[in-house]
């Protein structure tokens, strides 16, 4: 398959990710002796600078570390808690049947910092102030608009005209700025100073959180210094599957991570057949809509909801759902939310290998600046349901079922890469797409990044909907017609299909292979 751009080659370290300034950044923190993990921080700092629509200080971050050393993989959940006082009842008295999507009651507590600290404290060698260098630099200075977040900031514009603040920071001069334009975020950079002065006290305890509460006060919100005083990620152990060969790890519930590990499993049983025909696509589209079936059911924060991962993983769990797999009928399945997010990667000179995501959930999130500071709030209390009895209902202090979801290939014990993508509800589905084309098509890391892809749920609420790029061969939507998909073309090249990247490892060469994807800035470099 020939591809837009070559997969990248280094023999010593790479990082890949959504924006070319953000791979800068990371490059140079490999360069300057800096671990993986230093480089996925200083990487993720830059884009939450470069790329406001889809990441932000004020959300989550979740992430994957593979330690040479010792061979061992760690996983970080660094998601936040709805505030202790959020009220499912007042809610449904106030006339909601279903959570708001934006505004103050969808904030929940901010988990990046946090996450950005512990992972450096335990894996960094160059310590947070220099890595939040480069993003302190483009946020005071300024950096050149590319032409992608132009068109989403005039596509978003009345959304950031809603917050006065937003819209004075994002729209200069009364409107979307054009693609080449400097766009400069002083109270950012204000604020990304502070914490790489006095660290992530700085904002769970000091003058950032309680800008945070005074703004959740005015806008009538539930938010006390209390709740952001508490909050702490966790380190955890990650969840494996085997493919075909390959070991594929995710993060545990409350990450939507188990969903792509089942679908593994699912898929694993189909018969392989030619790449992108309807006979490859028919079983991964019904794997699909099977483990999403499992995880809309099951999958809450596992502090108050009893999830039994392990089980939904397992080999036999997925032969007994696959009983209901019809190879010539399409079946029935939910529509898929869209997310904006960030996915980036690094491994560096001595093996390390980092896996990182991490979001704002929807396009600036909640759709509210935290006054005086330029830092964009999240809005993952959306996920939360209202319903009674749901594993996923909001209550006061737990977090949100999380479409977070970074990944971790690896191939007889040893590193084979990083892997992962943005996305919302297509992440899982992207990344058993990444997966079986490299594993069941022998593609490289651009190749299998570049490839087609499909979303199932996407378009409507038909539950038979999935949608195609456009370059997926003619033959291939009307042979998925006729199984009884409500096939939609996309764009050949869909922006909301994903921005994945990923570097693999070759031991027997001493090489790293990178891939980055088109639909987004994205960079893949390596020295």
């Amino acid at each position: 398959m020939e591809t837009r751009r070559p997969t990248a080659l280094a023999t010593g370290a790479m990082v890949a990710t959504p924006h070319e300034l953000a791979t800068g950044a990371g490059l140079a923190a490999l360069r300057d002796g800096g671990t993986a993990m230093d480089a996925v921080v200083a990487a993720n700092a830059v884009l939450t600078v470069v790329y406001p629509d889809q990441t932000a200080i004020g959300g989550d971050c979740f992430l994957l570390y593979r330690e040479a050393a010792t061979g061992a993989l760690h996983g970080f959940n660094g998601s936040g808690r709805a505030p202790a006082a959020a009220d499912r009842a007042a809610l449904l008295g106030a006339g909601h049947t279903t959570m708001p999507p934006r505004g103050i009651h969808a904030v929940t507590v901010p988990g990046t910092i946090d996450a950005w600290a512990q992972a450096v404290a335990r894996f960094g060698r160059l310590g947070l102030a220099q890595l939040l260098e480069p993003a302190i630099g483009y946020a005071g200075d300024g950096f050149p608009v590319s032409a992608r977040l132009a068109a989403r900031l005039a596509a978003v514009e009345p959304l950031l005209r809603a917050d006065p603040a937003l819209g004075a920071r994002y729209l200069p001069g009364g409107g979307a700025p054009l693609p080449g334009d400097r766009l400069r975020l002083p109270e950012l950079a204000a604020s990304l100073s502070v914490i790489a002065r006095d660290g992530r006290d700085a904002f769970y305890r000091g003058s950032i959180a309680e800008a945070i509460v005074a703004t959740s006060q005015r806008l009538g919100g539930t938010f006390t210094t209390d709740d952001l005083d508490r909050h702490q990620g966790e380190w955890v152990e990650p969840l494996t599957t085997d493919y075909r060969g390959t070991t594929v790890a995710e993060l545990p519930p409350n990450s939507q991570g188990l969903t792509a590990l089942l679908a593994l499993n699912l898929a694993e049983l189909a018969v392989p057949a030619p790449w992108g025909t309807a006979d490859h696509l028919h079983p991964l589209i019904e794997a699909k809509k099977l483990a999403f079936g499992v995880r809309d059911a099951t999958i809450g924060d596992p502090a108050l909801v009893a999830v039994d991962a392990n089980r939904l993983v397992a080999k036999s769990y997925a032969r007994d759902l696959w009983r209901s797999y019809d190879p010539a009928h399409a079946g029935p399945a939910a529509p898929a939310a869209a997310g904006d997010t960030v996915y980036l990667c690094a491994v560096d000179r001595d093996g390390n290998a980092a896996s990182l995501i991490q979001s704002l959930y929807m396009a600036f999130g909640a759709g509210i600046l935290a006054e005086g500071t330029g830092i964009v709030l999240q809005n993952r209390g959306a996920s939360f349901g209202l319903d009674d009895d749901h594993p996923n209902r909001l209550e006061g202090g737990k977090r949100p079922r999380h479409t977070l979801m970074p990944a971790m290939l690896l191939r007889d014990g040893r590193l084979l890469g990083p892997i992962g993508t943005q996305g919302g509800d297509a992440q899982a589905q992207v990344h058993l797409q990444l997966v079986t084309d490299l594993v069941d098509h022998g593609m490289d890391p651009q190749q299998a990044i570049e490839a087609p892809r499909w979303v199932a749920g996407a378009g409507g609420a038909d539950p038979r909907a999935v949608a195609l790029e456009g370059r997926f061969p003619e033959e291939t939507f009307a042979r998925l017609a006729a199984r009884g998909h409500a096939v939609a073309r996309a764009a050949d090249w869909d922006v909301s299909f994903g921005h994945a990247q990923m570097i693999l490892r070759d031991e027997s060469r001493g090489l790293l292979l990178g891939g980055a994807d088109p639909r987004a800035d994205g960079l893949a470099l390596g020295y």
